[in-house]
């Protein structure tokens, strides 16, 4: 009996015990990537990524990949752009503009 009310009392103090190193470790980890730092592995020496040819080749293409996805995503925001200026106007300066270009057309 008295070994269980030990286990019950130490319980909750082991637990955050445990949850703090926990978190502290993922911190330590976090701050170590944010800053640079390498990664260490169980004895203490520092882990670097690995930098071959092949990675290289693959950050470049996705690098291209990237910019053009951002230009095509630019093109977009102005299509849109356009479909809500047209959708919000006024039907009557809609209605103008679209008789103007009609003109402009004929002539």
């Amino acid at each position: 009996m008295d070994k269980l009310a030990l286990i019950e009392a130490l319980g909750p103090a082991l637990t955050a015990g445990i949850l703090i190193i926990t978190i502290g470790v993922l911190v330590n980890n976090w701050l170590r990537i944010k800053n640079g730092y390498p990664l260490e592995n169980s004895w203490g020496k520092p882990v670097y990524p690995k930098t071959d040819q092949e990675s290289v080749e693959r950050i470049k293409l996705l690098s291209q990949e990237n910019a053009q996805l951002r230009a095509e995503l630019g093109s977009i925001k102005d299509r849109l752009g356009n479909v809500e200026r047209i959708v919000t106007d006024d039907s009557h300066r809609l209605t103008h503009e679209i008789e103007a270009l009609r003109d402009k057309r004929a002539n």
